[in-house]
């Protein structure tokens, strides 16, 4: 182990190596090869951190909005000009294939790209004349240190979602990436400090249920954003509400697509197969389940067959590949297990990616192919659980109202999509589906950043969104101020009741 590169934390400006004794390995997904050690951060390099952050907020809270946009204007640019540099690591410690780790990368560019509004967006409210010579005004100030707590299935996009529109709002941030991919996030942060972030701004800590706590507990962090499971993330909500902090955490999915039998066949067959393979099934936007209704289940065995023939299973580095490895064998035997429950409990497996031949040279690797269960019903565990692998479950309704139904008694609310050339039918169904997020004739309906993420029930916890407008509403507090500058005052004498203000 002595050989293997072990990932900086960032405290300070600076990169630092830990010197803690509890590493954590960091495997290439396709081979199983270690090939990187996470530190766990110790207490007292989070506590430096968090110091450092505290310190460094009093003087970033100072700097002009203006000057801050400035910075996320030259960040963008920096990220663009490494992109292959980061699209590199997140394909050689996440296992997704280099153009889906791109697209990881830019669709968190895109959050750099809409923090350059900040001077918009911060903009407060104002009402002159609420009394006489009096009026009031509202503006929104940074909370101090704000903390990320990232998941695996998005190096890059993730820790985006979160630090850029902290900073540019005034805040300093203590990122902790996932233990099992940070290196791209701590390769982000130093192109932070290159575009023009301030030493102590944003620092970077490194470790899993130690770190978490931590940031859950210490006083100095005002907010936390999480991403990941809803295991983690319930318990990063309840531990962090319970101290005080504003906890915002997106969390589980079962995102259903709903196939009309007026859909275009080919546009809809090809948008489920490349939703629910994509990035090996591992994205919380995934669809991971298909309701064929009406004569359109006569298409079901053309996702079958199609799914089966058009995708190509390796290593994320290869040319050609589609689908990449899991993320680790404890991901994979869940799926695995996952899988056969579904036969248990009467499902079909259409095609079974467990008997999938691993590549050439990567026969160690946390390989599951394409797989496609049909006859699923709600009771089923295959339906019940995310199994975050690349598993289509496909259900039967007849009516379109039978299909909200199966959609709207699922606890998650995620996302969800409709395929048809009914306006009419597109209509009821954004209007009666339960789901924050919905793609009419799109499959994977991720909002731009001008919008926010808005997933909804189980699939979040907290009140307030990811990126967009409501990220700033996060990452800020309001402060009100009501004035009088009346030129003639005069002494009327005290008076204990309530003001009335606006009678003239």
């Amino acid at each position: 182990m002595q050989n293997i590169r072990r990932v900086p934390m960032i405290i300070n400006g600076k990169l630092r190596q830990s010197e803690t004794n509890n590493w954590i390995e960091v495997h290439d997904p396709a081979t199983n090869e270690v090939i990187a050690l996470t530190p766990e951060s110790t207490q007292s390099e989070m506590d430096e951190a968090t110091e450092s952050c505290e310190k460094a907020f009093k003087e970033w809270r100072e700097v002009s909005v203006s000057n801050r946009m400035r910075v996320m204007l030259r960040y963008q640019q920096l990220i663009r000009d490494h992109t292959a540099e980061i699209q590199n690591a997140i394909t050689e410690e996440q296992g997704k294939t280099l153009d889906d780790a791109k697209g990881d990368l830019f669709r968190g560019l895109e959050i750099v790209e809409h923090a350059c509004s900040a001077p918009s967006l911060i903009m407060g409210e104002t009402v002159g004349n609420v009394s006489a010579h009096m009026d009031t005004y509202s503006y929104r100030q940074p909370l101090g240190v704000a903390a990320g707590i990232c998941p695996f299935n998005f190096p890059a996009m993730i820790p985006l979602w979160m630090y850029p529109m902290a900073l540019v709002s005034g805040n300093s941030f203590l990122l902790k990436p996932s233990e099992r991919d940070p290196t791209a996030a701590v390769i982000l942060s130093q192109l932070a400090h290159e575009a023009g972030v301030p030493a102590g701004v944003l620092n970077v800590i490194h470790g899993s249920k130690d770190a978490v706590n931590y940031i859950c507990d210490a006083p100095a962090i005002k907010a936390i954003s999480f991403v990941g499971s809803n295991q983690a993330g319930e318990y990063i909500h309840a531990r962090g509400s319970a101290n005080g902090k504003r906890v915002q955490a997106n969390l589980g999915a079962k995102n259903h697509a709903v196939i009309m039998e007026d859909a275009s066949k080919d546009h809809a067959v090809n948008s489920l197969i490349g939703a629910s393979m994509g990035a090996a099934g591992q994205r919380c936007m995934a669809l991971s389940v298909a309701i064929f209704v009406g004569k359109s289940q006569e298409w079901i065995q053309d996702v079958v067959e199609r799914t089966k023939s058009s995708l190509t299973m390796g290593p994320g580095k290869q040319k050609g590949v589609d689908v990449g490895p899991l993320i680790s064998p404890g991901a994979r035997d869940r799926a695995f297990e996952l899988i056969q429950s579904a036969a248990d409990q009467g499902a079909t497996i259409a095609l079974d990616g467990r008997e999938c031949t691993p590549p050439a040279g990567c026969e160690k690797g946390n390989w599951l192919g394409p797989t496609v269960i049909t006859n699923v019903t709600p009771d089923m565990r295959c339906y019940t659980e995310e199994i975050f692998a690349p598993v289509l479950c496909i259900m039967s309704a007849e009516t379109l109202d039978d299909a909200l139904n199966i959609i709207n008694n699922n606890p998650y609310g995620n996302g969800t999509a409709i395929f048809t050339s009914s306006g009419a039918a597109a209509r009821k169904f954004q209007h009666e589906v339960d789901a924050g997020q919905i793609g009419i004739n799109v499959p994977i309906p991720v909002p731009l950043p001008m919008f926010s993420f808005t997933g909804s029930r189980a699939s979040i916890r907290g009140d307030i969104n990811f990126y967009g407008k409501q990220a700033i509403q996060f990452y800020t507090s309001w402060k009100t101020i009501t004035s009088n500058w009346n030129p003639a005052f005069v002494n009327t004498g005290a008076t204990v009741n309530m003001p009335i203000l606006g009678q003239k």
